[in-house]
């Protein structure tokens, strides 16, 4: 992986790893589009550690008045909105992180068996999977949003309502094009939690996940400086990019994410079949 390719990928993940249009997608169809080499699992993964660093960083304050609030419910039994939702995010990790893993290989099983079936390399059935995926998701993603009633706030999350949506993150494992924040998103506005509130939960959601897939996966990392630039500006970018989402949602809604997912779908698949 080269420098400049890195830096690109870098700023694609961190634009779209946030929002609720699919990393996954977009750093699967740049190599596609441009015949680039495949990034692989440990380059995706090395990427997402920037954007992780983003959410710890930006979340900062709160992370220390969670993991402060689970300490004191544990060790003085006081009870905080912190410390509960802090246990929320927790286990609802442990049974989410099984999910990914199992619907990982799911995913592996469905691409490899494309792949067999129009006899072609690994980046095109994925995108087989990647096109539809978006498309649907878009539509999904609009018509909750649309139709959810937003009355629930960040401090109201019900356990039951963490464990759903925390779950839901198992799919975009299993479908490349669907999106964790996009699943999340649209499973909490389907359960009536307010836009911004869901957007910060989905985001402290994520990093359990993504910290363990980072774990698992360090020791296939090349700490080289393709390394380097790809998790610095997936950081910076997905900063910028939580800044904004969280303000823009303020006001604004899912609808413009869900347009943008509906039209790189059909160019996918327009791609798709002029290459056939």
């Amino acid at each position: 992986m080269g420098v400049l390719h890195a830096l690109i990928l870098g700023i694609v993940q961190g634009l779209t790893e946030l929002l609720p249009v699919s990393s996954s997608a977009h750093l699967n169809i740049f190599p596609w589009i441009f015949n680039w080499e495949d990034i692989g699992p440990s380059f995706d993964v090395a990427l997402h550690i920037g954007t992780l660093l983003a959410i710890l960083v930006f979340f900062y304050k709160d992370w220390v008045k969670l993991i402060k609030g689970g300490y004191e419910q544990v060790a003085k039994k006081k009870r905080t909105t912190e410390g509960r939702m802090f246990w929320y995010i927790v286990f609802a990790t442990i049974p989410t992180g099984i999910l990914c893993l199992v619907f990982d290989k799911i995913s592996d099983g469905i691409v490899g068996g494309i792949q067999n079936m129009m006899n072609t390399d690994e980046l095109t059935a994925k995108m087989v999977l990647i096109a539809p995926a978006l498309i649907i998701m878009g539509i999904v993603l609009y018509v909750v949003d649309k139709r959810a009633k937003s009355k629930t706030d960040f401090k109201d999350i019900t356990f039951k309502q963490s464990l759903w949506i925390a779950m839901s993150q198992a799919i975009a494992a299993a479908f490349p094009g669907v999106s964790r924040s996009g699943i999340t998103m649209t499973v909490g506005r389907g359960m009536g939690i307010k836009r911004g509130a869901i957007a910060k939960y989905s985001f402290l959601l994520s990093a359990p996940v993504v910290a363990a897939a980072a774990l698992f996966e360090m020791k296939n990392f090349t700490f080289d400086w393709s390394f380097i630039i790809g998790v610095l500006s997936s950081f910076i970018v997905g900063m910028l990019v939580i800044k904004f989402l969280l303000k823009y949602l303020q006001k604004g809604s899912f609808k413009v994410f869900a347009i943008y997912r509906i039209v790189i779908g059909v160019i996918v698949f327009a791609l798709l079949f002029a290459r056939m």
